[in-house]
């Protein structure tokens, strides 16, 4: 099948990508670039596993053509930490028990991303309505919540927390 050269910038390294004309993002992303953090879960856009920031936006990978993105900024779950050293979102979700099988867990973290970028200090309804297009069937969402909420406003001497307190940088 014939391919198309799309430029995409990953994880803010620009690549240039032979893709065919049916190749979705998500495939892009796990299977040219094996960045497998982004899931498959249901291949029709109602689990959110696979939800990825385009261009600043939560986007389902497994519906958008790779096309569509062309000249676009993408941010997958790999984008978040700085090497090993993880975001106060990620270490947020380990902290308040909001990953259990985990994998819903890179899409929650995506959709959750583009929401503190949005709004640094969403209350709980917010949380909620931003993670509404997730599922997760281990956790029952209060300790997903309970993160986020914690990543907008940190509280010194958290007890479900293990590290020390940086602020609301939650990037």
């Amino acid at each position: 099948m014939q391919t198309i050269d799309i430029t995409l910038t990953v994880n803010d390294h620009q690549q240039i990508i032979p893709v065919k004309p049916n190749d979705t993002l998500l495939e892009v992303v796990r299977d040219y670039l094996d960045l497998t953090g982004s899931k498959e879960g249901c291949g029709e856009g109602v689990c959110g596993s696979c939800t990825v920031i385009l261009d600043g936006h939560p986007v389902r990978a497994c519906l958008t053509l790779a096309l569509e993105a062309n000249g676009s900024a993408v941010t997958t779950v790999e984008g978040l930490a700085d090497g090993d050293t993880l975001t106060l979102l990620q270490q947020s979700f380990i902290d308040h028990g909001a990953v259990q099988c985990g994998f819903c867990t890179p899409g929650m973290l995506m959709s959750a991303k583009a929401l503190l970028d949005e709004d640094s200090s969403p209350d709980r309804q917010k949380i909620r309505q931003a993670l509404s297009g997730n599922i997760c069937r281990c956790t029952g969402y209060a300790k997903i919540v309970d993160a986020v909420e914690h990543a907008a406003r940190p509280e010194p001497g958290c007890p479900d927390c293990h590290t020390k307190e940086t602020g609301g940088d939650h990037d």
